[in-house]
């Protein structure tokens, strides 16, 4: 069942920010994550000769400061081209990256077989050979864990699937069985993250492409088989968020009302959505990685505003 709320976004004042572009060694730079690991900052993301190249590789780059960067290392598969890179850690301690892997044999081609794919390590430089997840052609999007379960949602790389997303759940991270089958059919959902409140409840915010169709927030208890969904009110690309503290759900997404670009936002848990700021970005831009660290959010994401796309770090004070 969906609610809706409808929400328009209005013009927000500028808010304290700061955001510098850390990383643009590629031609195309892109679809980043985040998160501090042992006292240092690890940040990951495609590098590729464009947005939909045969060539794509992930890149691993840490910082103590966020300012200076060293790249760690680089993820390549022969014969495929590497995607969205998502960083976590696991109940035992080691850092997990999932990413899809594309069966593309020349640069633009579209409609390729796709596999879901995970590789783990202890310090960011060394990294596992990687594990197939998942199931052929579903895009397993982001892992998140909650005590020794992880959630991730996958989504159908081929138009012969009519179910839409399915659900899935790993206690080791090396193998994900579906949970849900059919989780949200309509309006084309796709790219989706989960994230875990205090007491369980899971919270997933969902894309959907399909025209007329808003992005959805939806909420679930364990065994997280019935989940209710309300309608943020507008169309939202690349979404993550983080919970607060203070309970506030805070996304970065990219907005596509009028002009498209990547900002923070609000998310009303019952429906709704609230422009809180724009981060410096147009065009081929979004992808954000979050991670709270004394009191501030850091927020890794990319943009083509600069001309060449390249990675950007962001630090905002909630």
């Amino acid at each position: 069942m969906v609610s809706k709320f409808f929400f328009f976004l209005a013009a927000v004042p500028l808010l304290a920010i700061e955001s510098t572009r850390i990383w643009d060694t590629a031609p195309h730079s892109a679809f980043t994550d985040i998160i501090r690991h042992k006292g240092r900052w690890i940040c990951t993301f495609r590098e590729g000769r464009g947005h939909v190249s045969s060539d794509g590789s992930i890149r691993v780059i840490a910082s103590k400061d966020g300012k200076k960067w060293v790249s760690l290392a680089e993820l390549k598969q022969p014969n495929l081209d590497l995607r969205d890179p998502k960083i976590t850690l696991t109940p035992s301690g080691e850092l997990m990256i999932t990413g899809a892997a594309a069966h593309r044999a020349q640069d633009n081609q579209r409609n390729v077989d796709h596999d879901s794919m995970v590789w783990f390590s202890k310090d960011g430089k060394t990294w596992s050979a990687p594990i197939k997840i998942g199931d052929p052609n579903f895009w397993l999007w982001r892992a998140t864990w909650y005590k020794n379960q992880s959630l991730m949602v996958g989504y159908p790389t081929s138009a012969a699937n009519t179910n839409g997303t399915r659900l899935y759940t790993s206690s080791d991270g090396r193998k994900f069985d579906t949970l849900v089958l059919s989780l949200v059919a309509e309006g084309f959902p796709n790219e989706s993250t989960v994230i875990f409140q205090k007491d369980g409840t899971a919270l997933c915010l969902m894309r959907r492409d399909a025209k007329g169709f808003n992005g959805l927030l939806g909420s679930a208890t364990p065994p997280y088989k019935d989940w209710k969904w309300a309608d943020v009110g507008a169309r939202v690309g690349g979404p993550n968020f983080i919970e607060l503290p203070n309970g506030r759900l805070i996304g970065v997404v990219r907005l596509y009302d009028g002009k498209t670009r990547t900002s923070i936002v609000e998310l009303n848990a019952n429906g709704g959505i609230k422009e809180l700021e724009k981060l410096p970005s147009n065009g081929d831009s979004s992808y954000a990685g979050i991670a709270l660290h004394k009191g501030e959010l850091w927020i890794s994401y990319y943009s083509s505003h600069e001309g060449k796309t390249s990675i950007y770090l962001a630090r905002w004070k909630p």
